[in-house]
């Protein structure tokens, strides 16, 4: 046998014996895996991070987890073998955003595969079944496709998120098309996400609840939100909507345009800005869902309904439209907001279904309201 082969089987035995010894210290990548998220049946869930060198691991939650801070975080346990540890007590079924502060730094979960993004980060997301409304059910599923458009509006390339039903695919129907809107902080993500709209629809449709659709999911940011850096940028969406979305889906996918086949819906930002779009052309939309939302300012002075005033005012537009639907938390900080903007619609004669739920400013709500108004359009 040559040397260097005695010499690298020598190494080798060496090697074992030293590895199989008592009291051997593990290398990382000989650790027993770590399991996070666990979610018990009971629906505790435990989450866990490997981190032996850290001081100090803090759980930090999208806004929906129970005892989580919003400033700040919940703390982790270290064990002895350097793994971090918190149990999240009996979690209400749902999808819920997370991430580790490592010594201060924003850290995913490297155990979970699952994301959800935002307008600036992505987060680590579990859900929590026991939901029929939105579980991941044994029905017939749609797809959610990432979808990269120009727009001329912006002069640069844009991201949605398109949800084509069931049967799309290999059928030659158009289908009527929902719009839906995310809130500030979020992405064209978040909806197919955290927010769970393909299950939600793929099971209202498997009842017999909801009719086939297409949801299309837009950017509603065009820059980057939040610490210091850009702002709601309304106007620019809305522009980048009416030139370049509506047109985009129009031509690419198998929509019904007529009225009758056309609805918007939006949480928070989105809600604000499905009001802007909708009464911006309310002749082309049948269906208009306000999610924790409304007319932004309105308390403080009467801009929007001067600027809307002729939609407002135009009784043939008012015949075509089928649904104007709001629902609020009891406990959002923009109720009074939604109360002033569903008050203000009234009184121009709009017919308003208006629904104040428990809660308040979250994903917890308006995957259920998304749930309450997909059954209602395109009747």
């Amino acid at each position: 046998m040559p040397n260097e082969s005695r010499t690298f089987l020598t190494l080798a035995c060496l090697f074992v014996a030293v590895a199989a010894a008592p009291g051997a210290a593990q290398s990382p990548a000989e650790a027993s895996p770590v399991v996070s998220p666990e979610i018990a049946a009971n629906r505790d869930v435990t989450l866990r991070l490997r981190a032996p060198y850290a001081e100090r691991v803090e759980l930090v939650s999208g806004g929906d987890i129970p005892g989580v801070p919003m400033q700040g975080g919940l703390p982790l346990v270290k064990g002895s073998d350097g793994v971090f540890a918190v149990k999240l007590p009996a979690l209400a079924a749902g999808a819920y955003r997370y991430r580790f502060a490592v010594d201060g730094v924003p850290t995913n979960d490297p155990s979970n595969p699952a994301t959800s993004e935002s307008n600036g980060n992505a987060w680590s997301l579990f859900y929590v079944p026991g939901a029929p409304f939105m579980d991941t059910q044994r029905v017939a599923h749609g797809a959610v496709a990432e979808v990269y458009y120009y727009s001329t509006a912006l002069g640069r390339t844009r991201r949605m998120h398109v949800y084509t039903p069931p049967g799309y695919e290999r059928s030659r129907d158009a289908y009527p098309v929902l719009y839906l809107l995310h809130g500030a902080f979020d992405s064209d993500d978040s909806w197919s996400t955290v927010g769970r709209a393909g299950f939600i629809v793929d099971n209202l449709i498997a009842a017999g609840d909801a009719r086939a659709m297409i949801v299309v999911m837009p950017d509603g940011h065009t820059t980057r939100f939040g610490g210091g850096v850009g702002g709601l940028n309304m106007a620019d969406f809305v522009r980048d909507f009416d030139v370049d979305i509506k047109p985009y889906v129009e031509r690419t996918y198998r929509v019904r345009t007529d009225r009758a086949s056309t609805a918007i819906a939006g949480l928070s930002m989105g809600g604000a800005q499905t009001l802007d779009i909708a009464f911006g052309d309310l002749a082309s939309y049948a269906y208009i869902g306000v999610f924790s939302s409304g007319v932004f300012g309105i308390g403080a002075n009467a801009d929007w309904e001067n600027a809307h005033r002729a939609a407002l005012d135009d009784a043939a537009s008012k015949r075509g439209l089928k649904l104007v639907w709001f629902s609020t938390g009891k406990d959002d900080f923009l109720l009074d907001t939604t109360r002033a903007t569903v008050a203000m619609l009234e009184k121009h004669g709009f017919e308003v279904v208006y629904e104040e739920s428990a809660g308040g400013h979250t994903w917890i709500n308006w995957r259920e309201y998304l749930a309450k108004l997909a059954p209602q359009l395109f009747r």
